[in-house]
C-alpha cells in the first residue's frame, strides 16, 4: 500500500475528534447496563480523557472534544482542562440515546441542556455536535432543524457508509451545506475512502481498533494526496484503556468493544506522526471562507468546498 517517505508529512490538515464518555455510556451496553447503574459504576473517563490530552500536548495536536453532557455535569473540571489546554469544546448531547429512539421534544431538551452545562462549564461558545452512533440518519434528519433552532453551527453525525445502527450511504463524503426550514448548517461527515460503488470507512473508532493500522494510514493517505482532502478521525477515552471492567454482553459485542483495546494507544501515537491534525472546527471554519468568494446562488446547492 502507498504511504509517505520516511519523515515527511502531508500539507494537509485532517481533524481529529474525540467522543467523550465512559465506556458503560456506550450504545452496545443498551439493555445490558440499566442506566439507574451508572452511577454504582466505577468511572474511567477523566483519566483516559487526561491521557489523551498528555499525548496530544506530545504531539502538539489540538483536537476537538465532543463531550457527553452528563460527563461535563459530573466532571466540569474535565470540561475546563480540556478548554484550557487549547482544544474545542464540542457537544456529544447529554444522555448519550440514538436519536431516532427520541422524540424531537425529548431531543430537543438532551441537546439544550447538553450545550448550556458544556458552556457553563469551559466559558466558551459550543459550536459543533456529534451524535451518540453517528445516530442522524434518513429517519431522524428532522434533528437537524433541532440543532439549528437550539444554536449549533455544524454538525458531524452523518456516516456515508451502510451500518446495522446507523448511516446514510448517498450522502457526501465532504463538508457540505444543509439548508433546512430552520436555516443551514455545515455538516462534517465520518470520512471513507471510495473504492467503486462503496464508501468505505477508514478514520476511527471500532475501525482503527479492528482493522490493521495500515488500513487506516492507506485510506487517509488516499484521501489527503489523491483526493486532496482532510479526513475527519475519531476515538473515545474508554479505547485506550485496556484495563476497563468487563461487561458480559454478546459475543458481537464485546468484539466491537473490546478488540484491540491494548494496540489503540500505541497506533494513534503512530497516527499523529504519519499525519498532521486540527480541530473540527478549523475545517468549517476553510467552509466558510471558501463561501465568502461563492457566487450567493451556491448556498443553496447541497454540497460546498
Amino acid at each position: 500500500m502507498s504511504g509517505f517517505a520516511p519523515g515527511a508529512r502531508p500539507r494537509i490538515v485532517n481533524a481529529i475528534s474525540v467522543d467523550v464518555e465512559d465506556y458503560y455510556h456506550v450504545s452496545v451496553f443498551d439493555g445490558v447496563l440499566p442506566r439507574a447503574e451508572w452511577p454504582k459504576l466505577e468511572s474511567r473517563v477523566c483519566a483516559n480523557t487526561e491521557r489523551l490530552l498528555d499525548i496530544f500536548d506530545e504531539y502538539a495536536v489540538r483536537g476537538t472534544f465532543f463531550v457527553l453532557g452528563l460527563v461535563g455535569e459530573q466532571f466540569p473540571g474535565l470540561v475546563r482542562s480540556i478548554a484550557s489546554r487549547g482544544h474545542e469544546v464540542a457537544s456529544h448531547g447529554y444522555a448519550h440515546r440514538l436519536i431516532y429512539d427520541q422524540t424531537s421534544t425529548a431531543f430537543r431538551a438532551d441537546v439544550s441542556r447538553a450545550k448550556t452545562l458544556l458552556e457553563d462549564a469551559c466559558g466558551c461558545r459550543v459550536a459543533g455536535y456529534r451524535a451518540p452512533s453517528y445516530s442522524i440518519t434518513p429517519r431522524s434528519l428532522w434533528a437537524l432543524d433541532v440543532l439549528l433552532e437550539e444554536g449549533y453551527q455544524y454538525d458531524s453525525s452523518i456516516f456515508p457508509i451502510r451500518h446495522d445502527r446507523y448511516g446514510i450511504p448517498v450522502s457526501e463524503r465532504w463538508p457540505y451545506i444543509v439548508q433546512r426550514n430552520a436555516g443551514s448548517l455545515i455538516e462534517v461527515p465520518a470520512s471513507t475512502t471510495s473504492v467503486g460503488p462503496m464508501n468505505l470507512p477508514i478514520a476511527g473508532g471500532g475501525y482503527f481498533r479492528i482493522l490493521p493500522y495500515w488500513w487506516a494510514k492507506w485510506g487517509i493517505s488516499r484521501v489527503n494526496r489523491i483526493e486532496q482532502r482532510p479526513v475527519v478521525f475519531y476515538l473515545h477515552p474508554w479505547e485506550i484503556d485496556p484495563g476497563q471492567p468487563r461487561v458480559k454482553t454478546s459475543q458481537l459485542s464485546a468484539f466491537r468493544h473490546y478488540r484491540n483495546l491494548g494496540q489503540t494507544e500505541a497506533r494513534l501515537r503512530q497516527l499523529l506522526m504519519d499525519f498532521r491534525f486540527g480541530t473540527v472546527e478549523s475545517l468549517v471554519f476553510q467552509v466558510r471562507q471558501s463561501l465568502k468568494g461563492e457566487a450567493a446562488e451556491s448556498l443553496a446547492l447541497p454540497y460546498c468546498w
